[in-house]
Order: C-alpha cells, then sequence, then structure tokens
C-alpha cells in the first residue's frame, strides 16, 4: 500500500484514539457548555467533525461534497464520529484510487479535525471536566482501529 495512506490511516487512527477520549464520560451538561458567547458548543464542534469528515470522504471518492449537518443528540454524534473515520479509512485501506492527493485530505479536513479534538479537551477542563493528560507517543494507535472501542490509555499523568 501506498506509505502515505497508511500515514492518513494512521493518522485517522490517532484521530479516533484522542477523539474518543475527548468525549468518554463527559457529563451529561458537557454538549451544550459555551464558553464564550462566541464559541460552538461541544457538539456543534463534534458535528463540524462529522462534516469534515464526510467532506474528506467525498474529496478522496472525487464527490467532492460539503454538508452543514444539523447536530444529532451527543450520543448519536459520537457514533457519526466514528462512523465517519471507519468509512474514511475503509476507502483508504481500499485498492480504489484517490480523486485528490493525500497531503489535501490532511492538510484540510484531517488536520482540520485534529485541532477541534483539542479545542474539546480544552473546553473539558473549562467545564470543570477535565480529561488525564497522556504520553500519546507510546498509546495503543493502531492503522485501522477507528470505531469507539479505544484501547485505554498505557500511561497518563497526574
Amino acid at each position: 500500500m501506498d506509505p502515505k495512506r497508511e500515514l492518513l490511516r494512521h493518522t485517522l487512527a490517532t484521530l479516533a484514539y484522542r477523539g474518543a477520549k475527548a468525549v468518554r464520560d463527559a457529563p451529561d451538561s458537557f454538549a451544550a457548555f459555551q464558553a464564550a458567547d462566541t464559541t460552538r458548543t461541544p457538539l456543534q464542534i463534534l458535528t463540524h467533525i462529522g462534516d469534515l469528515l464526510d467532506w474528506a470522504l467525498s474529496m478522496a471518492q472525487g464527490t467532492e461534497t460539503w454538508n452543514n449537518a444539523k447536530p444529532l443528540p451527543w450520543p448519536e454524534e459520537i457514533d457519526r464520529f466514528h462512523r465517519a473515520l471507519v468509512h474514511l479509512d475503509e476507502f483508504l485501506a481500499s485498492d480504489a484510487d484517490l480523486a485528490c492527493t493525500c497531503e489535501r485530505l490532511f492538510q484540510g479536513a484531517i488536520a482540520d479535525s485534529l485541532t477541534h479534538v483539542g479545542q474539546l479537551t480544552i473546553l473539558r477542563r473549562i467545564a470543570s471536566a477535565p480529561i488525564r493528560g497522556e504520553n500519546y507517543s507510546v498509546a495503543d494507535i493502531e492503522a485501522g482501529r477507528v470505531g469507539s472501542d479505544q484501547p485505554p490509555a498505557k500511561y497518563e499523568f497526574g
């Protein structure tokens, strides 16, 4: 397989791992938490990540389409996040030709999604529901594992 596609698949697995950690065990009130009048809520951010991943798949397939989805209930948006990762990962793992470059997929939708997962972790701390820091370089992350069934942390801080 193309090493660039393999790196993208590992990046998606990293996104799945970090995203799952960002939303795991969040209090019910977290989805609607708003840090300031001009910031998105965690639910809006997670919905946007789902839109980004859907867009990435459409780009990869050559049917580039953007959709601003209406937010679903929090548990359904978490499921949508992982489903979108699964669909994109399956396409990248296939023999299908990419209709755009790996670099374009990464620099747009995937990098933006990583940024937004970071926002979720910051909002967790602001909302008094922080997640523990972790040495992600030793995390059990592997290409293809993009569902919600992420392994526990190997080494968390504090």
